[in-house]
C-alpha cells in the first residue's frame, strides 16, 4: 500500500511539495484545547497583518485552481476555507481531537492538511485526474461522481477520498471516534514550500508524540521520490511493538 501523486500531476505542478505522515494508535479520548490555542494565536497574528487571500500559500493554491479550470473564490483550498471561517468567527468547529489539531496547524501554516482514516482506503491511494467513473461519498451520505479530469484522491477501488484536490474530503474516510490508523497529507505550491512543509510535518509529528505517545512515520515527497510506502511504515511499527 502506498501514497503518491501521478506523473501527470508532477508534470503539471512541478512546484508541488507534499508531506506525508502515517500514525497508528489514535484515540478520541484526549484534550487538545491547550495545544491548538497556540496555533490559533499564530493564525490570528498572520490574519491581523494580511487577509488569507493575500498570503503566498493561498495565492499559490488559487493559481492552481484556476489552472484546473476552477473559480478560486467558488472552490477554495481547505486551508483558505478554514482561515476564512476563523477570521469571520474567531474559532473553528470541534470535530475530533486529531482533526482539530491538524486544522489548527493548517491555519497556522496556511497549508491544506488532509487526515484520512486508513481503514476506509482500499489499496493504494493516488492523487490523479479522475476518469469520471469514481464514487465520492459526501458527509451527508450522498454519492457523487467527480467529473473526468477533476483532481481527486483515488484508491484502488475507485473511491474518491477528496474532490477538487484540496477542496473537500470524503465522508467515507473522515476521522471518527473509532479511527485507529491515519494518513496525514499536507501539500503546498508556494515559493518557500520546500522549507515550510517539512516544518509543518515535524509540528504534527511532535504533537502526535506529545498527545498520543505515537512515533509517526513521515516523509516529504518529490518528483524524483514520489512514493510513500505505507506497507513499510506499518510493518516497521508492528516490529517496534513486538520488540
Amino acid at each position: 500500500m502506498f501514497f503518491r501523486h501521478s506523473n501527470e500531476m508532477w508534470s503539471e505542478f512541478p512546484e508541488l511539495v507534499p508531506g506525508v505522515l502515517f500514525a497508528e494508535g489514535i484515540t478520541s479520548a484526549v484534550d487538545v484545547g491547550d495545544r491548538i490555542a497556540g496555533y490559533h494565536a499564530t493564525a490570528a497574528d498572520r490574519l491581523a497583518q494580511h487577509p488569507e487571500s493575500e498570503m503566498a500559500e493561498i495565492q499559490a493554491w488559487r493559481r492552481a485552481f484556476s489552472k484546473m479550470g476552477l473559480k478560486p473564490t467558488q472552490y477554495r483550498c481547505a486551508s483558505e476555507a478554514l482561515l476564512r471561517r476563523f477570521r469571520q468567527e474567531g474559532s473553528l468547529p470541534r470535530l475530533h481531537p486529531l482533526v482539530d489539531l491538524c486544522n489548527a496547524i493548517s491555519i497556522a501554516f496556511a497549508i491544506p492538511v488532509a487526515v484520512l482514516d486508513l481503514s476506509k482506503i482500499a489499496g493504494d491511494l493516488e492523487v490523479r485526474h479522475a476518469s469520471g467513473s469514481e464514487s465520492y461519498l459526501t458527509f451527508s451520505g450522498e454519492v457523487e461522481h467527480p467529473e473526468a479530469r477533476e483532481v481527486i484522491f483515488a484508491d484502488a477501488a475507485g473511491q474518491a477520498h477528496a474532490r477538487r484536490w484540496t477542496n473537500r474530503q470524503s465522508g467515507l474516510s473522515a476521522v471518527r471516534d473509532d479511527t485507529h490508523s491515519v494518513l496525514i497529507v499536507a501539500e503546498a505550491l508556494h515559493g518557500s514550500a520546500v522549507s515550510d512543509v517539512p516544518k509543518l510535518i515535524d509540528a504534527i509529528a511532535a504533537e502526535l508524540a506529545a498527545i498520543w505517545s505515537i512515533e509517526a512515520r513521515q516523509g516529504v515527497l518529490s518528483s524524483s521520490s514520489p512514493r510513500f510506502d505505507l506497507s513499510s511504515a506499518m510493518n516497521l511499527q508492528l516490529q517496534q511493538k513486538q520488540d
